[in-house]
Parts: structure tokens; C-alpha cells; sequence
């Protein structure tokens, strides 16, 4: 397949983070992070298989936990096992407590937040429905240079506030979808895939507002 007919996502030169500061794991501090990382001056689009391979550049990738609180008042997240038609073949079988995916020029061609945030909103649309309200926080960012996968995406971390718990899944490869309480979760830690890994800690440790 040529490079004109194939999916071009929105990247950043892996130099672009690497003068913020390069960190493994989870940063909170997305205001240092976002203005360098969204700036259309820094993004460009580029073909998704070349840049699978290319860890010169970081694919920029919105990571949506859904969050709501039970009548019990006790809040619970969305987690699920993503399926054999997954894009991500790397992540097959495992266990996600993100939604969300890469950007893509179908997004807006400027590459830039309103690019990103079309997107985000694309994806979740794509993925799941949402029965009720919901607001979405921005709270931190993924990065995990020790694994192929990690070494070539930056994930950008969203919670998403719902008023209810009324979620199901549009994709027939998001397979057991359910809401579950962070300490059901920390206890089958192992199964999830290592940015839910990272998001759990995070969580666990009060690090995500």
C-alpha cells in the first residue's frame, strides 16, 4: 500500500519530548508537556505503518478512563479485554482500562489541540456509547520507552466523569466491558496491558486529580 492511501497520524518528533524531558511511566504535569507537544509547529502527520517502527517519533494518543460513581458512592471504572481484531496486535488478549486511538487527518489537518480533541471524541464515539452526561479532565501523560510498542506512542491520559454507569461497547473486539472498583482492578493487575498497568498505579498513589 502506498503512503497516499494509507491512514496518516498525528506524530511529534521524539526531540520535541525529549527537550521538555523524557520521563518513564506517568507525569501529572501536563502544563509543562501539552503547549510543546500540540503546537502545530512541532506535530506532523505521518503514515501510521511507517511510524509503528520509528521511534524517532511519538504517536500522540488520547487514553480515556471512564469513571462513575455507584449508589453505593463508591466509583468504579470501565475496564475491558481488547479482542483479536484489535489494530494493535501487540496488545491482543489483554486487559485496558483506556479508550481511544490515534489521530488521524480525518480529524482536522492543522495537527494541532483541536485536532487532538476532535479525535479523542471520535474514538470514544467509535468505541463505546455513553448513555449519559459526562465530562472529560485532561490529568497527565504515559510514557514507556522500555517496550516496542511504548517506545513509538505517547499516551495522554483522560478521565471521563460520567453521571451515570450506563456504558456498552460498539466494537465487537472490546469483550468483557464492565465497571469494577480500583482495588478489583489492582488485584488483576497482571492481565492488564502496561499503560492500564500504569494508570492503576497512578491511581492507587492519588496521582491522577
Amino acid at each position: 500500500m502506498s503512503d497516499k492511501h494509507e491512514e496518516q497520524v498525528l506524530v511529534v518528533p521524539r526531540a520535541v519530548f525529549e527537550r521538555v524531558g523524557v520521563f518513564q511511566g506517568f507525569s501529572a504535569d501536563t502544563a509543562a508537556y501539552l503547549p510543546h507537544l500540540l503546537d502545530p509547529r512541532h506535530t506532523c502527520w505521518q503514515p501510521r505503518g511507517k511510524v509503528e517502527e520509528d521511534p524517532s517519533f511519538k504517536q500522540l494518543i488520547p487514553y480515556c478512563v471512564l469513571s462513575a460513581i455507584g449508589d453505593d458512592g463508591v466509583r468504579r471504572f470501565l475496564a475491558y479485554t481488547r479482542g483479536g481484531g484489535q489494530g494493535e496486535a501487540r496488545l491482543r488478549a489483554k486487559r485496558s482500562v483506556g479508550i481511544g486511538g490515534h489521530i488521524s487527518t480525518l480529524d482536522g489537518g492543522a495537527g494541532d489541540d483541536a485536532s487532538y480533541e476532535a479525535g479523542m471524541r471520535r474514538e470514544l464515539d467509535e468505541e463505546v456509547a455513553i448513555g449519559g452526561a459526562w465530562t472529560s479532565r485532561c490529568v497527565g501523560l504515559i510514557n514507556d520507552d522500555a517496550t516496542p510498542v511504548g517506545s513509538v506512542h505517547l499516551g495522554i491520559v483522560h478521565v471521563i466523569d460520567l453521571d451515570s454507569p450506563e456504558v456498552s461497547s460498539r466494537e465487537a473486539d472490546l469483550l468483557d466491558c464492565g465497571f469494577a472498583t480500583l482495588a478489583e482492578l489492582l488485584a488483576d493487575r497482571e492481565r492488564f496491558e502496561t499503560w492500564s498497568q500504569i494508570t492503576l498505579d497512578a491511581l492507587h498513589a492519588g496521582r491522577l486529580a
